[in-house]
């Protein structure tokens, strides 16, 4: 968790909760607001970097697409390239490719084949830790390219949901957690 104490709950009063969206049953976690306050942004940003200033991080992995809001910031907080995680037709040259599993059904994210190599320190940045497919698919990513994944970094952690297991072993820092 953050070393900033009041922003936990900054960000839960600020982000809101949007029922049966994308779908019936489904609670979406809305972080728009936390976009829309310079303030609050930036904070968060400068917590999600915190933990890995020290980390030797090379390389930011930012997660289509709402980790793209937050990767970018956190990259240039830790001196670090930034390196897109799309979805499939999105990136021009030559692809890895990884599919998973999501909680409303399945997915695949691609990254370019010389965007990561051996000798890389990777930090894997998006907005929420839910079922951890997402974030699986990143780590056998990494590990494709010979590059070492030094974690994941999120805003919101949905404790109630299986990403923990789906992430055993690899150290993840969460700012808020429902």
């Amino acid at each position: 968790m953050s070393s900033d104490p009041t922003l936990a709950a900054d960000l839960t009063r600020t982000i809101l909760t949007v029922s049966d969206f994308p779908r019936p049953g489904v609670s979406f976690k809305d972080i728009t607001p936390v976009l829309h306050d310079p303030a609050l942004f930036l904070r968060t940003t400068t917590a999600l970097a915190a933990p890995w200033q020290s980390a030797g991080i090379t390389h930011v992995l930012a997660i289509e697409s709402r980790g793209f809001l937050f990767g970018a910031p956190v990259a240039q907080h830790l001196g670090a390239a930034l390196v897109p995680v799309r979805k499939p037709g999105k990136l021009p040259r030559a692809r890895l490719t990884e599919s998973y599993a999501l909680e409303y059904g399945t997915d695949t994210l691609e990254c370019h084949v010389d965007a990561l190599g051996a000798g890389d320190r990777a930090l894997a940045i998006d907005d929420v830790l839910a079922t951890g497919g997402t974030a699986a698919a990143v780590v056998r990513l990494v590990a494709r390219t010979g590059a070492t994944l030094a974690g994941i970094a999120a805003v919101i952690d949905l404790s109630f949901l299986p990403w923990r297991t789906a992430l055993m072993g690899v150290r993840t820092e969460t700012l808020v957690r429902y």
